[in-house]
């Protein structure tokens, strides 16, 4: 009954939508799965009498499966693919996949750095270097105010407010915000600026940016990538480091210190709230794990 439109919607995803023939196989093989469940279960319908129940009924059954919420989601997208085909070309009068949900994929945690790695990672730079002073500056400002990448490759020397204890940041969006920034960052910030960045030839239009290569350009965000992953390597930390675990390993050693949600929040730059709480399940993971250890009827064998 459904082989003609499954024809139709290969012609289509390869026509029209000019998908990976990877893609085109996968959403067969999903309408596949759905009709064969229909005919197991005695529903004699074409794609036209198709109703958003008995969809929720096949999720039903491959949740049942054990199916992963991924290839749950990833199926639910073959599935109103089909149907957005289907309406279309007029088999459908009404698209029963528009309300159907995906389930909800739990979200994965990042790694986080403990203060000994961090230190372990700064105490890996060479600093008879140039360039160590700047890197030692550069993770010690990342630590100290859980800045995106972006926001630390095009930070300006005019948003260093020293005096005060603070730096602005230009976020997503363009969005400023206003960030503390510890001692010892300033610290090491001020001595690159002023005995290493100074005898950099700086070229036009990077006059202001706070971080330069030795062309005296601001650095990538792949040079920072790659300045990190040198440095975890020579720590011995095996860990997958990138430039956001130091802005998730700000925000988590605050959480786990008691601070306000809220202010987190505002120091990430979050726009919603729901963004910052992922550091609420790390801290109850940091909390078991810490109640694993020294709570003595853990310790009972």
């Amino acid at each position: 009954m459904w082989e003609p439109y499954k024809k139709g919607f290969k012609a289509w995803l390869q026509l029209e939508k000019s998908v990976s023939a990877n893609t085109v196989d996968a959403y067969l093989r999903d309408i596949t799965h759905l009709t064969n469940f229909l005919l197991e279960n005695g529903i004699q319908k074409d794609p036209g009498s198709i109703k958003l129940k008995d969809l929720e009924l096949f999720l039903r059954y491959i949740h049942q499966l054990g199916m992963s919420a991924t290839s749950q989601a990833r199926m639910i997208s073959g599935i109103r693919s089909f149907f957005k085909y289907a309406s279309i070309e007029g088999f459908c009068s009404i698209d029963p996949s528009l309300l159907l949900e995906s389930p909800k994929q739990r979200r994965k945690l990042p790694d986080v750095l403990t203060v000994e790695e961090i230190e372990s990672i700064i105490a890996a730079i060479d600093l008879s270097k140039p360039e160590g002073e700047r890197n030692r500056a550069i993770i010690e400002t990342m630590y100290s105010c859980g800045l995106r990448v972006s926001e630390l490759v095009n930070l300006k020397l005019s948003q260093l407010y020293f005096d005060v204890g603070f730096i602005r940041v230009i976020g997503k969006g363009d969005k400023e915000r206003l960030v503390p920034i510890g001692t010892t960052a300033m610290k090491y910030l001020d001595q690159y600026i002023h005995l290493i960045r100074n005898k950099v030839p700086v070229q036009r239009g990077e006059e202001d940016i706070v971080f330069l290569n030795r062309r005296g350009k601001r650095l990538t965000r792949l040079m920072i990538f790659l300045i990190l992953k040198e440095l975890a390597a020579k720590a011995g930390i095996s860990k997958n480091i990138s430039p956001h675990t130091f802005r998730h390993s700000f925000a988590t050693h605050l959480v786990e210190g008691g601070a306000d949600l809220r202010a987190v929040q505002e120091m990430l730059g979050h726009e919603s709230i729901t963004t910052t709480e992922i550091y609420t399940h790390l801290d109850r993971e940091f909390l078991r794990t810490t109640l694993q250890q020294f709570h003595p009827a853990f310790q009972k064998k």
